[in-house]
């Protein structure tokens, strides 16, 4: 049973962001305002969006149901409000090529230079090579946050809830994160535990775990403190915060623009699960991504899929860790866990 959990879990946990197709480069056309010279279709269109925002306006003020001047309806759930993106295809595409050069550009890179600096990797101590990943991370989140934020600074002013990490009021029915980390937390943990179930019923033979991020890891896990600490700081903050700006924060903002808010969270969470190039593990991923988006969809708060996203991951690093303190074969324990 405890076995059955371990796999479960480590499944669906996403500890890097190996994806190619992001969506982060923009023709630096727009700006000063959203209005340009050379985009007349572009500027017509930010002023018929601020037409149709003046015209709601006026119609919820006159039937007494505006609560702060920007249209919203008191008691109204915003999970499935589009956004209003500023930008059109062409630099979702690009962003997203972007996004997959940035990634891959930087691993190779650190490849590179490691000889150069005397580093051999083959003979370091467990210690040393937690830290190197994290340095690989972090180094890699930077690189693709860049392209995003530069991508979105040629488009501002930015609509509020576009790229925004907010820590005030965590408690808030509607729109806390920590009230929604909470909810989409408990409901990640039954959904893919129901879905590991459900596959289980229907598999006629036991497949072979796929050598993911995780059974990479796991020589590091529980070797000490500084490789505890430094898996932590990966799974639970740096891969959060590039995961979700990808994926939710700019990807599935983005899909918006055409498709209702629903469908943009489906999508978006096919690319997380796909992105990660385990196809074994699908549906899981799914599972998790499709959480994350509905959470997103209802805060408009980057911090709630962050934590739900990052609690998921360093929860299942830390109890790896304990099981392996306590003399589990945790090798063994996810093997015989599919």
């Amino acid at each position: 049973m405890v076995s059955q959990m371990i796999s479960c879990l480590s499944k669906s946990s996403s500890l890097f962001c190996i994806s190619g197709s992001r969506s982060l480069i923009p023709p630096k056309t727009y700006n000063r305002g959203g209005l340009c010279r050379f985009s007349p279709g572009f500027a017509s269109r930010r002023l018929s969006t601020v037409y149709r925002r003046k015209w709601r306006s006026a119609c919820i003020s006159n039937s007494g149901k505006e609560t702060g001047g920007e249209g919203k309806l008191q008691g109204e759930w915003r999970i499935l409000e589009r956004w209003e993106v500023p930008w059109e295809w062409q630099t979702v595409s690009l962003t997203s090529l972007a996004c997959g050069l940035s990634f891959v550009l930087t691993g190779l890179t650190e490849m590179v230079a490691l000889p150069y600096l005397g580093i051999d990797v083959q003979k370091l101590s467990l210690d040393d090579k937690a830290e190197i990943l994290f340095l690989d991370q972090g180094l890699t989140t930077l690189a693709v946050l860049a392209v995003i934020f530069t991508v979105a600074k040629t488009f501002e002013p930015l609509p509020e809830d576009i790229l925004r990490y907010d820590l005030k009021q965590p408690f808030n029915l509607q729109k806390g994160w920590l009230v929604w980390s909470g909810i989409g937390l408990v409901g990640a943990v039954g959904a893919i535990a129901l879905t590991g179930v459900a596959l289980s019923l229907f598999r006629t033979e036991t497949p072979e775990r796929e050598v993911d991020s995780l059974m990479k890891l796991l020589p590091l896990i529980g070797s000490s403190n500084i490789s505890t600490l430094s898996l932590v700081g990966i799974t639970g903050v740096l891969a959060p915060l590039l995961e979700e700006t990808v994926f939710r924060g700019f990807f599935m903002v983005s899909l918006t623009k055409w498709v209702p808010t629903p469908i943009a969270i489906i999508i978006s969470s096919a690319a997380f699960a796909l992105a990660h190039l385990t196809p074994g593990e699908f549906p899981q991923l799914f599972i998790l991504g499709s959480v994350l988006g509905l959470s997103y969809a209802q805060t408009r708060n980057l911090i709630t899929p962050m934590v739900i996203h990052g609690f998921w991951n360093s929860g299942v690093i830390l109890l790896l860790t304990f099981l392996q303190v306590q003399g589990y074969d945790i090798k063994e324990l996810l093997l015989q866990g599919n």
